[in-house]
């Protein structure tokens, strides 16, 4: 078995420290922090993807694979600054104004981190203001939206009014998420995407920025 078998086996299993000490194994025997990433962690999360597609495995269990996966990372990012390895795409991610959710708007951000973007998590009872802040100050070209009360479900509305308003509206896409939403209701109130859960956002965020 191969070093990145290896990485994505832990990965996969959620051991972080694991993780941690094969990543800097193989570093200190010469391999490339950005073979590192792509065949071993993001490997990992891949599959821990299908086997949640196929009901294999469930939330914890990806939970513990992303946060193995954020441990990787914090011995990997700064390598792959310093060797100019760029991210897929900037992603900008809160849960809307009101709303104070935040488990599905974290295994969504995991999941997109895990794929291998950038990953602005602006945390809960995010503003209409604040996500635009945001998405202009990092460059981004995604905003995602979770809503977990059919209370707050109307501020996702209000987001994207507000980037209308701005003249910002083509510049970005929205997708939008949570229980009470569904697909119609995005395009109802203005967005791009709809994602029924945090695999299927990294999927659908994948097709998007291709």
């Amino acid at each position: 078995m191969t070093l990145y078998d290896q990485i994505s086996n832990v990965l996969q299993k959620g051991e972080v420290q694991e993780v941690k000490s094969l990543i800097k194994k193989g570093l200190d025997e010469g391999a490339k922090a950005e073979e590192i990433l792509n065949n071993g962690l993001l490997k990992g999360m891949n599959e821990i993807g299908e086997k949640w597609k196929k009901g294999e495995i469930f939330v914890p269990e990806v939970l513990i694979a992303a946060q193995a996966m954020g441990g990787g990372m914090e011995i990997l990012e700064q390598i792959l600054i310093n060797d100019n390895v760029k991210a897929k795409g900037t992603v900008v991610i809160g849960t809307v104004k009101g709303d104070l959710h935040d488990i599905g708007k974290n295994l969504v951000a995991m999941m997109m981190k895990g794929a291998g973007y950038k990953v602005i998590d602006l945390g809960v009872d995010v503003s209409a203001e604040q996500f635009i802040e945001a998405a202009e100050k990092n460059q981004a070209s995604v905003v995602c939206m979770s809503s977990l009360l059919t209370t707050t479900m109307p501020y996702i509305k209000t987001v994207v009014d507000a980037f209308k308003n701005k003249g910002l509206r083509d510049k970005y896409i929205i997708m939008a998420g949570g229980a009470p939403i569904t697909e119609e209701y995005v395009k109802e109130v203005g967005g791009d995407f709809y994602s029924k859960d945090a695999v299927e956002a990294a999927d659908k965020l994948a097709e998007i920025i291709k």
